[in-house]
């Protein structure tokens, strides 16, 4: 399980360190993709399996899902973690979150999220006025 909020720099190479206590979970390959809300998103191999067949499922007869498997699917690249516990994150995915050097590494359960330091800033401040509504929404959804 992945949680918690996690500050770290990229170096000159697209280089991000993972933070360690994800390391091993993902010791076995990663997959780094288009998210939404202007981030990326990780996965474990296992996770992203699950992923990548639920998009497969969907009927691709369909406009909108036809786009969304695109973004995650077409998006996507494996990544390994080096001796440093490193993954690259490819140029074309760090253009499209606009990372630049400082970001934030988001645990959400199932995934990480890699964001620019200044998005997710602003991100957090937008959806934290929003709270209490966004609380209500997920009430009426059982949660």
């Amino acid at each position: 399980m992945f949680i918690g909020e996690y500050n770290h720099n990229l170096d000159d190479k697209g280089r991000l360190a993972v933070p360690k206590k994800f390391r091993s979970d993902l010791s076995k390959g990663a997959v780094v993709t288009k998210g939404l809300d202007n981030c990326l998103f990780l996965y474990t191999k296992k996770e992203w399996q699950k992923l990548a067949e639920k998009l497969a499922s969907l009927p691709f007869a369909q406009a909108n899902t036809r786009a969304f498997a695109r973004l995650m699917l077409a998006g996507a690249m494996d990544v390994d973690i080096d001796k440093q516990g490193r993954i690259i994150l490819p140029e074309y995915l760090r253009e499209f979150a606009g990372v630049k050097k400082e970001v934030v590494v988001a645990g959400l359960y199932s995934r990480l999220e890699i964001w620019d330091s200044q998005k997710w800033a602003e991100y957090k401040k937008r959806t934290e006025v929003e709270s209490n509504v966004i609380a209500e929404q997920m009430g009426a959804l059982g949660v």
